[in-house]
């Protein structure tokens, strides 16, 4: 009986690795308030508690409605992001300074924090203890094993797969918590700059951001690799989008 491969025991440590060092280098680099962890965690958590909510009501609805249309499906998870998880983040960021509790410099430490507890929390440990609990059930052997495996076999056979084609699995799916990191970044940025300026045309611009959820359902039709670069760019026009607008609107103005 085949196990996993142990790389994706290491893929977890890594992602979790690579969240805590950026916010640590932040810190070292800028420094930001102590109170970003917090409200950054009231943000993510009040948005994907209130996704597993509104989807557990809609979801079976939605699904028989939907037919297998992927783009019903995107719009309905893009959506989702764009209100919830965006506008969530709006609206801590505007509690938070309103209460003084944050200031213009922890822009980048406010999305810094979103991507924290959805790499580093959220998708790393999470993985990091459902890939160790996968290895050490699989090594042991056993009636409970076979069970285990065969499940698996089903459900993810891409977990057997040998070294190389383990490794690409691997890469692929570090570069969509990179994207991960760059767009959670930006909106957090954007809807922290949006607060302190009461200038709407950053929430507008970091608004369209949460349809990065809406290509996730269209990995169905399209091979890994591809369907990665694809996150990978959005990712990339919404960095350019930060820094354009960032640039081109000044502060004093409140259109």
């Amino acid at each position: 009986m085949q196990n996993i491969d142990p790389i994706y025991v290491i893929e977890p440590l890594v992602i979790i690795g690579f969240s805590i060092g950026t916010v640590l280098y932040w810190r070292w680099k800028q420094g930001f308030s102590s109170y970003v962890f917090a409200y950054s965690f009231l943000a993510y958590a009040g948005a994907i508690a209130a996704k597993v909510a509104f989807q557990y009501v809609t979801a079976p609805a939605v699904l028989s409605t939907s037919q297998g249309s992927l783009w019903l499906l995107g719009l309905y998870f893009g959506l989702q992001t764009i209100f919830l998880e965006v506008g969530g983040a709006f609206l801590v960021a505007r509690h938070a300074i309103s209460a003084h509790k944050l200031q213009k410099s922890d822009g980048v430490a406010y999305g810094l924090g979103l991507a924290f507890w959805e790499n580093g929390v959220l998708i790393g440990a999470l993985t990091l203890l459902s890939m160790s609990y996968y290895f050490f059930a699989l090594s042991q052997g056993g009636k409970g094993a076979e069970n285990l495996y065969s499940l698996l076999s089903n459900s993810h056979p891409e977990l057997f797969y040998g070294p190389i084609e383990a490794l690409q699995m691997v890469g692929w799916g570090l570069l969509e918590r990179v994207s991960s990191l760059l767009v959670h970044v930006c909106w957090g940025y954007l809807c922290l700059k949006s607060a302190i300026s009461q200038m709407k045309r950053y929430l507008c611009v970091a608004l369209p951001m949460g349809l990065i959820d809406f290509i996730v359902p269209f990995v169905r039709i399209m091979t890994l690799p591809i369907f990665e670069i694809v996150v990978f760019m959005f990712s990339a026009v919404c960095v350019l989008a930060t820094v354009y607008a960032c640039k081109s609107w000044p502060n004093g103005s409140k259109q």
